[in-house]
């Protein structure tokens, strides 16, 4: 996975990761109808975590995923979205 700097300094890292998250969104995206809060995906693996909050989302994927870098999307505006590592 890319470096805390790769992900901040290099324009073509963070679309690539934005991309490959992109793709596991559409997978789960009929899953997520109805539901509420933001996913957290995290995009080698395609795990995904709903929760309410963006501290909800992280909390669960970095139960499974610690020190990693997943894609936070809300699930009601799939535009509003930016890569963390979780915390």
């Amino acid at each position: 996975m890319s470096s805390v700097m790769d992900m901040y300094r290099d324009k073509a890292t963070r679309e690539a990761f934005a991309a490959k998250a992109k793709e596991v969104y559409e997978k789960i995206k009929a899953e997520l109808e109805g539901k509420e809060g933001l996913v957290a995906i995290e995009p080698e693996s395609g795990d995904y975590f709903v929760g309410q909050t963006l501290g909800q989302a992280n909390e669960a994927a970095f139960a499974e995923h610690p020190d990693v870098w997943v894609y936070f999307i809300r699930i009601d505006n799939h535009e509003a979205a930016m890569p963390l590592k979780t915390w």
